[in-house]
């Protein structure tokens, strides 16, 4: 399905199907609310700040969140959804592999009443992989201007989406002052991540941080506190994270099994 063939009244997002080369609408979803999203507010307040800035037209900035895993990265994202749906904002979920597609689906979207959030989760490219350069045509444009209704925000473990290697240093030369010049591929791989002018930064919280979750989780809870807390350090250390995703896997865990009010 063509992204002008999906009613957007009704379609939360899309997400794009790789084998079939697709949009699927995306009509049923779920996410945790923003209030209920804790230990990320330095990075909530500056997101909610610049999707507001996109929804009402005013400027704004592409977004990368990058970090640890697990530390609500793609909750946020799903998030802003739930909230301003109702402002026409729309998200669509496209996979790495199929960034070469942008250029197009942009072509359909770009005319539609709608503020489209390209969404890219666990972004990242290997050495030699070239569709991030679909990608940086939609961000900054070439000879056409970039659709102002569509901004993108991607998620990714690392901070340049590629990995650094030490042999990449192994081809730098020295000029006659002593300036250091990178080779080119390394250069253009790395300044993908610079095309995103807000970078926002997920670090794993302590013990504390991750009992704060899991009390927010058992709002409610009518049971033994101490125990449960006990219980979800155990489930914590067994994981070796103290994350907001195992916050919540220890909540899936215990939730059939625990009365909450």
């Amino acid at each position: 399905m063509n992204a002008s063939e999906i009613d957007w009244k009704k379609a939360k997002g899309a997400v794009w199907r790789v084998q079939s080369k697709r949009l699927k609408p995306l009509v049923e979803f779920s996410a945790i609310p923003l209030e209920k999203l804790l230990g990320i507010d330095r990075q909530k307040t500056a997101l909610i700040k610049n999707t507001e800035q996109f929804i009402t037209g005013k400027a704004c900035n592409h977004v990368l969140l990058w970090g640890s895993r697990g530390t609500g990265k793609s909750s946020l994202i799903r998030a802003l959804l739930a909230r301003y749906f109702i402002d026409n904002l729309r998200i669509i979920e496209i996979p790495r592999e199929s960034l070469n597609w942008l250029p197009e689906i942009s072509d359909e979207l770009q005319h539609l009443p709608y503020r489209f959030i390209i969404f890219c989760d666990d972004l990242s490219f290997e050495a030699g992989e070239s569709g991030y350069k679909g990608l940086k045509s939609i961000m900054e444009g070439s000879l056409e201007t970039p659709p102002e209704n569509i901004c993108v925000y991607a998620t990714s473990n690392r901070r340049h989406l590629v990995p650094e290697y030490m042999s990449d240093n192994q081809n730098m030369t020295v000029g006659e002052r002593g300036e250091l010049h990178l080779s080119d591929s390394v250069e253009e791989r790395i300044s993908l991540a610079d095309r995103f002018g807000l970078s926002l930064s997920f670090y794993q919280g302590n013990l504390g941080d991750y009992l704060t979750l899991v009390e927010s989780y058992f709002e409610g809870y009518q049971g033994d506190w101490q125990e449960l807390l006990q219980e979800a350090r155990r489930f914590a250390q067994a994981r070796a994270s103290y994350s907001g995703r195992t916050a919540q896997q220890f909540y899936n865990f215990k939730g059939s099994k625990t009365k909450v009010d």
